[in-house]
């Protein structure tokens, strides 16, 4: 089996969900993070407050959060496509007076209603 890697329209088309998805986080626009991620039982986001299992349980953890203190910049983003429906974003992050630097991966599948978060994985890097 042999995949295209990185079909220029295809990475746009993922860098731009990336970019709503960032844009949405930094707002704490909830709508739009639920609609990025596959509304699944099957969705998984490993972060530090733990392990979510479920698009409900993910939209929950969202409505739930403290949103002061988000504040980042997003740095390094690389974004690697397969073929034309499948893809992984990964990311590094810095926020304000924090000496970790923040990592994020997320796999996005295209899907009939646009790409989708099918999993996604948050961890800081300690400090050196």
């Amino acid at each position: 089996m042999s995949f295209d890697i990185n079909i220029p329209e295809i990475v746009a088309e993922v860098t731009q969900a990336h970019e709503r998805y960032e844009r949405a986080l930094s707002t704490n626009d909830l709508d739009v993070l639920d609609s990025l991620f596959w509304d699944s039982e099957r969705t998984l986001r490993y972060g530090p407050n733990g392990t979510l299992v479920g698009h409900a349980a993910i939209s929950a953890f969202r409505r739930a959060r403290r949103i002061k203190g988000v504040e980042r910049t997003v740095l390094n983003t690389r974004v690697t496509t397969f073929g034309r429906d499948f893809a992984v974003t990964n990311s590094e992050s810095k926020r304000p007076g924090a000496a970790a630097r923040g990592r994020q991966s997320q796999t996005w599948v295209r899907m009939p209603e646009g790409w989708r978060i099918v999993s996604a994985h948050v961890s800081d890097e300690p400090a050196p």
